[in-house]
């Protein structure tokens, strides 16, 4: 049975995952929409929309969904309507709402199996296999020391060195306790080297986990960029060009010395556990590791304050959030191939 369990594409920011997105949207059964911010948000909210088995509050959810101006709907390119009245007939769960609003995406190219990419999506797993508890979480991880250097290129980027190296620490951790956690059926890892160097290799294997045929077509997503990347983002500009591994490494003439020993300090055993070598850059000087302590503490405690609000805010739900959208006997166990490509 073809599968349509969801598929998320998760990792450190500026690690590769809009290419990544293009890749499987090129893929003929698989459709994954420009980031929609709006799944979070909605959970965060989910009790404000009070009893979802009243037709009225799916109604309103759907609303907020389409009009609200957090929301980023509108790139989606569908019917607001039709959308909306899809919901309010739809089941009554947060996680159901969502996945409607996807399933129309993925309908719009004739697609049967949708998915989501937002690199942040690595801080809230738990969040979605609670919405999505036979979802497929992809997870790709480029060398952290890329990722400071692109990020803090960004114009959207309003946080230090810092911050960044400390996100790509958080994603990579993230991704080890999800291995554990969520197992090989429902998480797979691949490396952005890899997919650059050899897109035709890494997706072949990436298939074989989500249960797909691999298509050529996959290997050449330039062809979808217009389709399914907003031109207000020229961060993606390189999207619409073919595949290309000349932005491995470019962190040596992008990075400050003091940058390249603070990743090698604090990140080092990380990045080698990952794959990537060390340059043996002296060790960052004890200003500069406190300081990297100090932010590494205060994010640590903001998580910490999410997820106990998070607890608070599950006693009291009026209605269950898993989503009720997907083919029962879906979920299947690894294939060969896939344990192969593993």
């Amino acid at each position: 049975m073809p599968s349509d369990r969801p598929i998320f594409i998760v990792g450190c920011p500026r690690s590769g995952t809009t290419l990544l997105q293009l890749m499987l949207h090129a893929h003929p059964r698989i459709a994954i929409p420009p980031e929609t911010r709006f799944l979070l948000p909605v959970y965060e909210a989910r009790r404000g929309f009070g009893d979802l088995r009243e037709p009225g509050n799916r109604r309103e959810l759907a609303r907020w969904i389409v009009e609200a101006k957090e929301t980023r709907f509108q790139d989606l390119g569908l019917d607001p309507s039709g959308v909306m009245a899809e919901i309010a007939g739809g089941p009554p769960t947060v996680g159901s709402a969502l996945g409607i609003v996807f399933r129309a995406y993925a309908r719009r190219f004739g697609r049967s199996r949708w998915g989501d990419k937002r690199p942040s999506y690595f801080r809230r797993l738990d969040v979605l296999m609670r919405m999505f508890p036979d979802a497929q979480i992809v997870h790709l991880i480029r060398d952290g020391r890329d990722c400071v250097a692109s990020l803090n290129e960004m114009p959207w980027f309003n946080l230090d060195t810092f911050h960044a190296v400390s996100t790509w620490a958080e994603a990579v951790d993230a991704g080890r306790r999800a291995a554990q956690r969520l197992g090989r059926d429902a998480y797979y890892e691949l490396r952005y080297e890899g997919l650059v160097s050899d897109p035709h290799v890494e997706l072949r294997g990436l298939c074989a986990f989500l249960g797909e045929d691999y298509d050529p077509a996959m290997a050449e997503p330039h062809h979808m960029a217009k389709l399914a990347v907003p031109a207000h983002k020229k961060w993606h500009a390189r999207t619409y060009g073919s595949v290309d591994a000349d932005r491995v490494g470019s962190w040596v003439g992008r990075l400050e010395p003091w940058e390249v020993s603070l990743c090698e300090s604090v990140i080092g055993s990380r990045l080698t556990a990952n794959g990537y070598e060390l340059t043996g850059a002296p060790r960052a000087s004890a200003a500069i590791l406190a300081r990297y302590l100090r932010v590494t503490t205060r994010r640590r405690l903001g998580v910490r304050k999410r997820a106990a609000v998070d607890l608070v805010r599950r006693c009291r739900e009026p209605n269950p959030v898993a989503a009720s959208l997907t083919t029962p006997g879906a979920r299947r166990r690894l294939t060969p191939a896939a344990s192969e490509a593993r």
